[in-house]
């Protein structure tokens, strides 16, 4: 037998606010400097000339200009490329 009663199931309880991820402002846009370019949980996108990374993985113009994107191998600690998207402002 069952030492405590049955206890009910709740459905209703995983009611949690969107993080609002995502590309912000796309290629061939015009940024100020300190734009959010990027919103991202680890570095999918990488930072690149123009860009900066702060410490919650996102990316912000470090300088007036227009955005860009381009795909670049970026390598790991083992030693093995992965293609990443580098996030770079002209």
């Amino acid at each position: 037998m069952s030492k405590v009663k049955a206890g009910g199931s709740s459905k209703n309880i995983h009611n949690n606010a969107g993080q609002r991820l995502g590309v912000k402002r796309f290629g061939g846009q015009k940024v100020s400097a300190g734009e959010v370019l990027v919103r991202q949980t680890g570095a999918t996108k990488i930072s690149g000339e123009g860009t900066y990374m702060s410490k919650n993985y996102t990316i912000h113009a470090a300088k007036a200009g227009v955005v860009s994107f381009k795909r670049v191998k970026k390598q790991s600690f083992t030693g093995k490329a992965a293609q990443r998207t580098q996030v770079c402002v002209q």
